[in-house]
């Protein structure tokens, strides 16, 4: 019986020190890449983790500290193989370790990052390169142009051809290396949304 007793007041004790809560989906929590992601370095499967730079509170308290783990896993890198499509990187988060070493499970989405050119988040939460513009079209031009122009002053008719395509040949393999890959920095900050509550112990009682 006095065992008993001494359970049920072990019990009340920690009931009245934690409560058992959740963060709403939808809540952002922001993080910086630890390590560098790129399409021609890394593979699906690989891992990445960032800190949390920005403290996530519920109901005037801090349940998830600067500080903070976020990690998880790469899931796809695709490279277009040619000029239409955009190379991509699907990455995707799955626990945050708490600074006391708690580790809490999520399921969420990477909606935004800090890189205001270059880099886009689609509606998948995918991270995509920049693909090909006007510009990259014109500097393929003007080196075929280019290329035929030499040529044809060395070696006259045959001389354009094989000028052109030596010319268009380089400036399109230069190109394909620059915008095949898509590259995201260390340091860069990653902004992801809960798609469902995620449960969490929050002291009742302080910050």
């Amino acid at each position: 019986m006095k065992k008993l007793l001494l359970l049920l007041g072990s019990f009340l004790l920690t009931s009245i020190a934690f409560a058992q809560t959740s963060l709403p989906e939808g809540t952002a929590l922001r993080m910086r890449l630890e390590s560098r992601i790129s399409t021609a370095q890394n593979k699906a499967g690989d891992r990445f983790q960032g800190q949390i730079t920005e403290a996530v509170a519920l109901d005037g308290k801090t349940v998830v500290p600067v500080g903070s783990l976020l990690t998880g896993r790469i899931t796809t890198l695709s490279q277009p193989r040619r000029f239409r499509g955009k190379p991509a990187i699907g990455i995707l988060p799955e626990a945050l370790v708490l600074p006391d070493g708690t580790r809490l499970l999520l399921t969420a989405t990477l909606v935004d990052t800090n890189v205001r050119h270059g880099l886009d988040v689609n509606e998948e939460g995918q991270i995509k390169g920049p693909g090909h513009d006007g510009k990259d079209l014109t500097k393929i031009g003007m080196g075929t142009g280019g290329g035929m122009l030499i040529g044809g002053l060395i070696a006259s008719g045959p001389g354009v051809l094989i000028g052109g395509a030596i010319g268009g040949g380089a400036t399109i393999t230069q190109w394909l290396v620059r915008r095949r890959s898509v590259t995201v920095p260390e340091g860069t900050e990653l902004i992801f949304e809960l798609n469902r509550p995620m449960a969490i112990l929050a002291p009742v009682v302080g910050q």
